[in-house]
């Protein structure tokens, strides 16, 4: 009796079990707004973790917070999964994520893994900011400080503040270490006392003080111009740059990216290029000395970089928006798209 209660006990048990699965199978599979929004920000706290990890050189310490991996993420955002938006129901794709997280995993360097994990990162803030937009009940892309508040001080990375000393040049050094020789060479003279017992020492070192600063000055006055027109023909051969993950070979310019994007784009992959001219906006803007590049930067880097210069400003956040909402969002790209952001493209250098 007792053993055909506890039989029967398990069965329930089980029962209920298969009961919860089902409905968290079914809540997978049509996931709330809200719901995505918040498995988005913990996989990008995450991320932004275990970015962290990897800035610290304590081996030991990076380890440990990145033994878990990025497998909770995996569980975060499927694949596959049907999210509802206004009561109707958008199927996500977010099979970028999974071959971004292989690349990661299978990288035995820590630039590469760094690398990735900023590629990840960049992608799921944009997809973030685009559901808050969703849940505002619009799509215009705007500045979302304040809704990325609390990911603002990860967000502040030390190392992408980091500026290059300016280094003097060969001509300058050298004449530094001339009169740091001839500093050492002679004492300190002391106060000129007319009528002391040196006085006629101290004017012959003056006297052979300046007689070598004339030198100096008449072998810059005759050999300073030609030093100079001789580094300006050695232009240094620009080498091959990585702007939003894609490579740039060293002769690579603008024009040839948006030659390359009005192909794409005749071929009907239009995704694809306004992602290539986004890429291109930012080459010439990078040749024009506007912005500089970096492998590091994401798109909204270049943004906030251009913030301070006009007119520039708008212009360019609208086409951000334009690759962020087609490259990373929801929205499907069409002819009428990729003509907005060739019109906007244009206008930017016309300005």
């Amino acid at each position: 009796m007792n053993a055909a209660y506890k039989s029967k006990h398990i069965a329930f048990v089980l029962a209920v079990a298969l009961v919860g699965l089902f409905l968290c199978a079914g809540a997978a599979r049509s996931a709330t707004l809200n719901d995505y929004a918040d498995r988005l920000s913990r996989s990008i706290a995450l991320v932004e973790q275990i970015r962290a990890a990897y800035a610290d050189e304590n081996s030991l310490v990076r380890s440990e917070q990145v033994a878990g991996g990025l497998s909770p993420v995996r569980q975060y955002l499927p694949a596959q999964e049907t999210v509802t938006v206004n009561g109707q129901p958008v199927k996500v794709d977010n099979s970028w994520l999974e071959a971004d997280i292989r690349d990661f995993e299978k990288s035995t360097k820590a630039d590469d893994r760094r690398d990735a994990l900023a590629r990840i990162s960049e992608r799921l803030q944009a997809i973030h900011e685009h559901v808050l937009d969703l849940q505002k009940g619009t799509r215009v892309a705007s500045d979302k400080d304040a809704d990325k508040g609390r990911l603002a001080e990860i967000l502040r990375r030390p190392e992408y503040n980091v500026h290059p000393q300016p280094q003097s040049s060969a001509l300058e050094s050298l004449i530094d270490g001339f009169f740091r020789w001839l500093s050492r060479l002679f004492p300190k003279p002391k106060p000129i006392q007319p009528g002391s017992s040196r006085f006629v020492g101290n004017i012959v070192q003056l006297a052979i003080i300046a007689l070598c600063v004339a030198g100096i000055g008449l072998l810059i006055w005759r050999y300073g111009p030609r030093l100079i027109s001789g580094r300006r023909k050695k232009k240094k051969r620009r080498e091959a740059r990585i702007v939003l993950g894609e490579r740039l070979e060293p002769d690579q310019t603008a024009a040839d990216l948006l030659v390359q994007a009005e192909n794409l784009a005749r071929q009907g992959n239009l995704r694809a290029a306004i992602r290539k001219g986004y890429i291109a906006l930012l080459c010439e803007l990078g040749d024009r000395k506007i912005i500089s590049l970096a492998h590091y930067k994401t798109n909204r880097d270049y943004l906030n970089a251009v913030r301070d210069k006009g007119s520039l400003y708008p212009s360019m956040r609208k086409l951000t928006s334009i690759f962020e909402l087609h490259w990373y969002g929801f929205a499907p790209a069409g002819e009428a798209e990729w003509n907005e952001f060739r019109d906007s493209y244009r206008k930017v250098f016309r300005e």
